[in-house]
């Protein structure tokens, strides 16, 4: 052997800086990561306020239980080219004919203004909006109605 050692590095400041400059900018590209994933899913807000929603909310179960006394459903809202297309059944199954129905549509971030969407029935039970719907994700408040009775659905569209 011979009595030379080894060549041992120092640890100098440089190294020191180039170690909290790669920690930092792992911290920065993950919560850039985080944040694209957080806003890419956002869905909006349920009720601006829930105090006074949970004030409300007996009013609303009554509501959805006169609703259900009605015995109608709803198909789910789907585009058909520029339009959005619902079917609506009563209780015993068939076609709802002759039906009023009017829909709020919201964009779940806001970044547009609330707009409305009137639906017309083009065969018996089966309802096409007259307006066009934009492309994209919208949150769809639908009220129908019918010989005095009266139904919402809130329903999202792709």
């Amino acid at each position: 052997m011979s009595g030379k050692s080894p060549d041992v590095k120092k640890f100098t400041g440089y190294h020191a800086a180039m170690i909290i400059v790669a920690f930092f900018a792992v911290v920065v590209g993950v919560n850039m990561v985080m944040a694209r994933f957080a806003l890419s899913t956002f869905g909006g807000t349920v009720v601006d306020n829930s105090y006074v929603a949970s004030q409300k909310y007996n009013k609303w179960l009554e509501q959805a239980r006169d609703q259900q006394a009605h015995g109608w459903s709803v198909s789910p809202v789907v585009r058909s080219g520029k339009q959005a297309l619902l079917n609506v059944t009563g209780a015993n199954g068939v076609a709802l004919p002759g039906a009023t129905i009017v829909a709020i549509a919201e964009h779940p971030v806001g970044r547009t203004e609330p707009f409305e969407i009137r639906f017309v029935e083009f065969m018996p039970g089966e309802y096409r909006s007259t307006e066009i719907v934009p492309a994209g994700r919208w949150k769809l408040k639908l009220l129908i109605s019918q010989a005095g009775k009266s139904m919402r659905v809130l329903q999202d569209i792709e």
